[in-house]
């Protein structure tokens, strides 16, 4: 039921993030982030279940950098889009 739930909630979090974007940029920005976070999401559960015991444990090293890299990474990029398209747009 958890993994349901859980499942549920990145659908819906991936369904806003691309829907709440102001432009034909940044709703690219935001597909591409979602197919490279599901790939990566999937292949790290794959590993979790597939690896003996005590590696698996390591996977979650790379995981909480990586994971906070490409939302840091996102975010400014959406921001980086919006100032440029704000500034078009005004100028």
């Amino acid at each position: 039921m958890g993994a349901a739930i859980g499942l549920a909630g990145g659908v819906v979090g991936t369904h806003f993030s691309i829907k709440n974007t102001n432009g034909p940029r940044e709703k690219r920005l935001m597909v591409k982030g979602a197919i490279v976070g599901w790939i990566c999401i999937i292949v790290f559960l794959a590993l979790l279940f597939l690896l003996p015991h005590p590696y698996r444990w390591f996977l979650w090293i790379p995981y909480g950098p990586a994971l906070a890299f490409g939302i840091i990474y996102t975010n400014k990029r959406q921001a980086q889009i919006r100032k440029e398209e704000s500034a078009q747009a005004t100028g």
